[in-house]
């Protein structure tokens, strides 16, 4: 069979890590990329999940400051309903 060329760009600390991932599985990357593609082909579809779910920098922080609320919930002030903390948000603008 006929050999060809794909180049792919990538950033270069994925690629870094992404040798070193394959020498210590022992494949090469091409080996690497051709199983993928192989696996592509014949199954019809990507052979792995993709997904959104990873939090962005945004979400990480509202978690980190919501774990550290819920830590601490005596450092923050607290609202008997919805409309008291908006009545508060309102007076200060």
């Amino acid at each position: 069979m006929a050999q060809t060329t794909v180049n792919i760009r990538m950033d270069e600390e994925t690629k870094k890590a992404f040798d070193l991932f394959c020498q210590e599985i022992g494949l090469s990357v091409s080996a690497a990329f051709n199983i993928f593609a192989k696996t592509v082909v014949r199954e019809q579809r990507i052979p792995f999940e993709l997904t959104t779910e990873v939090p962005n920098a945004e979400t990480v922080a509202a978690l980190n400051e919501y774990y550290e609320m819920k830590a601490h919930p005596e450092r923050y002030k607290r609202y008997s309903d919805f409309k008291a903390l908006m009545d508060e948000v309102l007076d200060e603008t």
